[in-house]
Parts: C-alpha cells; structure tokens; sequence
C-alpha cells in the first residue's frame, strides 16, 4: 500500500462503539424472533418494548458503576486543575528516559496479579486515563496505555488462581452436586495459563510500542485519534518534551507533590477495599466487628411466604400449608457492629463495591482539592468538568449492559447452554475440551460478568464433565479461560467500553491492534486445557 493511500485509509473514521452495540442489540434482538417464529423451545421473541427499554435497564443494572465513573471524572478533574497528574507523568518519563519500555512489563504484571487473585475488572477503568497519558508522554500512544491495563488485568483473570468471582464463584456452584473439587489442581493451572498468556502478551505489546516509539507513523490509531489523543494527553506528552529540555528545571510545587501523594494513596486504598481479604483468611480490616444472637417470633403465614420464595428460587418444590394456628421463634445472627475499617464507608475494607469507591473517591477529591490549593470556585467548575467528561462513558457502560439484560429476557443464553451441552456428551477429552472452550466463549458474548457465567453454567457443564470421567477442576478452568478470554475484546463489557473511551481509542481500533493475539492467547489456552483434559484424572 502506497504512503498516500495510508493516508486516506487512517483519515476514516471508525465506526463508534454506541453504533457497534446499537447493532449487536437489534440484531440479537431479531434472531430471537427468527427463533421464535421458527418454534425454537426456550426462546422468546423480543418485542420493541424488550429493544426500546434495554438501554434504560443495562442503565439502571449498571448504576453503581455509572456513578463511580461520573465521580471519579469529577476527581481526575480536581487532581488536573493542580497540575500535579501532568507534572508528575513528566518527571516520571524524565527518570526514565532511555528506558520506558521497562513500563510495559511491571505494570502489566501487577494488573495481572489483580486479576488472577480477586478479578480485577470494572476497578481498573480509572488506570486507562492514567496509563494512556504517561505512554503517549513516553513517546508512545494511547493504544499501549489500554493495552498495558487491559492486557494485564485481563490475562491474570483468564488465569486466575484465587479469584472468588471466577474459580470461586464456580466451586460455590457445584457445591450442592457432590462433585469433588481439587482446588491445588485449579490453582496449578491458573498459573500456567496466567503466565503463558501475560508472557505472551508482554511480548506483544512490548514489540508494537518499539515500533511507534521508533516511527510514530506505525501507529494504528487512524488520523482522527491520533488527533483526538493529542488534544486528550498533549499536556503531559508537552510537560514531558519540556522537562527534557530543561533537565534542571523544577518539575513540582510542594502543593503538587502532595496531592500526587494523595492521588497515589487513593488508588492503593481503593484496591485494597476491593479485594476480598475474608476469602484468604484475612481477618484484619474486619477487627472490632460484634453480632449478637437475635430472637424473632414467626407465624404460619411468615413460614409459608418463605417457603415460596425459596420454591420461586428453586431451593423447594411444592406449596407449604398448615391446618390452624402456627407459631413459633427464629435465632439468628445480626451484625451489629462492622470493623475498624469501616467508620468512612460504612463497610470493612475487603467488602467494598462500587457505593464505598464513589464514596471514597469524592471524598479523596475535597481532600486533594485543600492540599492542591484549589479554590471553590475552581473546584466545582474543575469537578463538574470532569464528570462532564465521562458521560459518553457512563452512556457505553450503560449500552453494553442492555444486552444482557436483552438475552436474560429472551432466554437465548440459557437456550445455547442447554443445547451445547447436550451436544458435547459423549466425547472424546481431545474434542470435548477444545468444543467446550469455544462455548464459553460464545457465551461470553452474551454474559460477559464471570460470577453470572460460573453461576448459570457450572451446574450444567461440571456435572456433565463428571459424567464423563473428566475432571471438573479443568472444567471450571476451560470457564475462566473462555469466559477471560473473552473479556480482553467483548463490546458487552462496559469496562472494556468504556476503557477504550477514556484512552481515546475506537473498538474497532482495538480489534484490528489485538485480533491476531486473541487468536494466539486463545489456541494457547485450547493446548494447555486440551493436555491438562486428558492428563488429569477425572473425580473417582
């Protein structure tokens, strides 16, 4: 291809991601017509009104995370109008001039180590705005910023060893089957397919930031975002230039030294309330936690309404009566006291979610705003900017969320399940390893959170592996490759979505940057679980 033909293909602009999902919702939308109207058991056709309220549903399901990322505009905002973030990106190029490739391979393995131990996901949306900017500073793009999170994080969740929202949420599922699990075999692994995959990764990105460092007309980001990423990140990429021209300038106020101090802090206090310490035996955020036993008085009627919720649940079958009068006492134990840790949120460090870091971070911002030196003034103006920033990416994460919310009503997640797995009894461990990878994988599309996948498909897919004399602990590792696998490209994910839009880089973008490597990490990941199917035995 010639240079001026380069040219006018980069000047196209790419498809947005609001038309991308706007699309894949009609057209799942209309298979499930086709079905329907073909008589297809298990699958309703969605109606205009299942399409027209998708959005607003995936909106409200989504919420928590919608208002985290408003918040967290608003303190990126604050922590901008200081200077500090920009100052502190370029002292940081400064130190390592000469040597920003070795970026690439730290903080991709620490986001690793996040994802494999407790699945890091939604929580590292705020990095994409950090890491796009230091990379484009370092003389890279914004594309290596996304890749670095995005890649990290996603391959330790493809690999994850201790994850409770993956290979724990999956244990919990079969736990009324009487399956044995072996979690020393689920944690080895992890391991193997953390590692492979993150090495691979590594590599990759690594050799695509050489080549843009060396030759910024390498990039594959089109005219339009490379333009877009210059008016985002050209600040920090400028600081960055000028600290390198004036080696003996000073980069940072005393005011920006500590709001950067603050800022860092924040960061590191939000991942430590993400992680699920209890899970690991970790009791020390909980300290000064008190329950107390609990006597309530139940009639017939309360016992009944019980009774049917958990029949509604599928916990019992059958309609509960009495003949005359019950009553009788219930005693249990109410908390009445949280741990130290929780006198800002309300909960312990370890049990936060999405309310306790919006919490946290609009709390961290007033602080930050004091320490800055910011006025009032400056400060709501700089605050509300910020969120102003983030709604096309509140909008995304809103819109990737209704299709689920669009299959749940449907039925057709559950109709794919149902009939892959019947499919897949009867087959060799060569074939019925690879076939039930590339299911999770379509499935994945569908339901792209990791907790909702181990909990609608491990009853289904764990016994059924049982059943044929294979192992179930590679059975629930065949589910978080897959189901990881996919969450490094699915536009149903909002933190993929609206990771991408904060590093200013297009979905399609994304795609043609990391198509190859999916298909590499996915036929290493079909080798590992293929070997591991008929090397370890099944349940005796």
């Amino acid at each position: 291809m010639t240079e001026k033909a380069k040219e006018k293909s980069k000047k196209k602009r790419s498809i947005s991601s609001f038309t991308i999902l706007l699309i894949m919702l009609v057209a799942l939308a209309l298979i499930t017509v086709a079905m329907s109207l073909a008589g297809v058991e298990g699958v309703e056709g969605a109606t205009i009104a299942n399409v027209a309220t998708a959005p607003v549903k995936g909106f409200t399901d989504a919420l928590p995370v919608c208002l985290f990322v408003l918040i967290l505009g608003g303190f990126l905002g604050i922590v901008t109008e200081t200077g500090a973030l920009d100052a502190g990106i370029a002292a940081l190029v400064k130190k390592l001039k000469g040597n920003e490739l070795v970026l690439i391979p730290i903080l991709m393995f620490i986001f690793s180590i996040g994802g494999t131990t407790y699945g890091m996901c939604e929580e590292t949306v705020p990095f994409y705005l950090l890491l796009a900017a230091t990379m484009v500073a370092a003389g890279f793009d914004s594309v290596v910023g996304a890749a670095v999170v995005l890649l990290g994080a996603g391959c330790g969740v493809l690999g994850s060893t201790v994850n409770p929202f993956a290979v724990g949420a999956a244990v919990d599922s079969l736990s009324g089957s009487g399956i044995a699990i072996n979690q020393g075999t689920i944690i080895m692994l992890g391991v193997v397919l953390w590692l492979v995959t993150l090495v691979i990764s590594i590599i990759f990105v690594m050799r695509y930031a050489k080549k843009v460092k060396a030759n910024k007309g390498s990039t594959i980001l089109s005219l339009q975002e490379q333009e877009t990423m210059k008016a985002e990140f050209g600040e920090a990429q400028q600081e960055a230039v000028d600290a390198e021209a004036n080696p003996n300038e000073k980069l940072m106020t005393g005011r920006q030294k500590w709001a950067l101090i603050v800022f860092a802090l924040t960061f590191v206090v939000m991942i430590v309330g993400f992680i699920p310490w209890g899970d690991f035996g970790v009791e020390i955020f909980d300290a000064g936690a008190a329950t107390e036993e609990v006597t309530t008085q139940v009639n017939g009627d309360d016992i009944s309404a019980t009774w049917a919720d958990a029949a509604d649940a599928g916990a019992a079958e059958g309609e509960l009566t009495f003949n005359g009068d019950v009553t009788g006492t219930v005693t249990a134990e109410e908390q009445v006291s949280e741990g130290w840790s929780a006198f800002l949120t309300g909960l312990p460090l370890g049990q936060w979610y999405f309310d306790e870091a919006s919490t946290w971070f609009l709390i961290m911002a007033l602080i930050i705003g004091v320490v800055g030196g910011v006025s009032e003034s400056r400060f709501v103006k700089a605050f509300i900017n910020g969120a102003a920033d983030m709604m096309s990416v509140v909008l995304i994460i809103a819109l990737a969320r209704s299709i689920t919310v669009l299959m749940g009503e449907t039925g057709l997640d559950m109709w794919i399940l149902n009939n892959a797995a019947n499919a897949l009894n009867g087959l060799s461990a060569i074939i019925f390893a690879p076939m039930s990878f590339l299911l999770y994988v379509v499935l994945s599309f569908l339901i792209p959170s990791s907790s909702g996948m181990a909990t609608v498909s491990m009853p289904i897919m764990g016994p059924l592996a049982n059943s044929l004399g294979f192992s179930p602990d590679v059975m629930i590792m065949i589910f978080s490759a897959g189901n990881g696998l996919v969450n490094l490209f699915t536009p149903t994910s909002g933190a993929i979505m609206g990771g991408l839009a904060l590093a200013k880089v297009e979905y399609s973008t994304w795609l043609k940057f990391g198509g190859k490597l999916f298909i590499v990490l996915g036929v290493a990941c079909i080798i590992i679980l293929t070997a591991a199917m008929v090397l370890i035995p099944g349940a005796a």
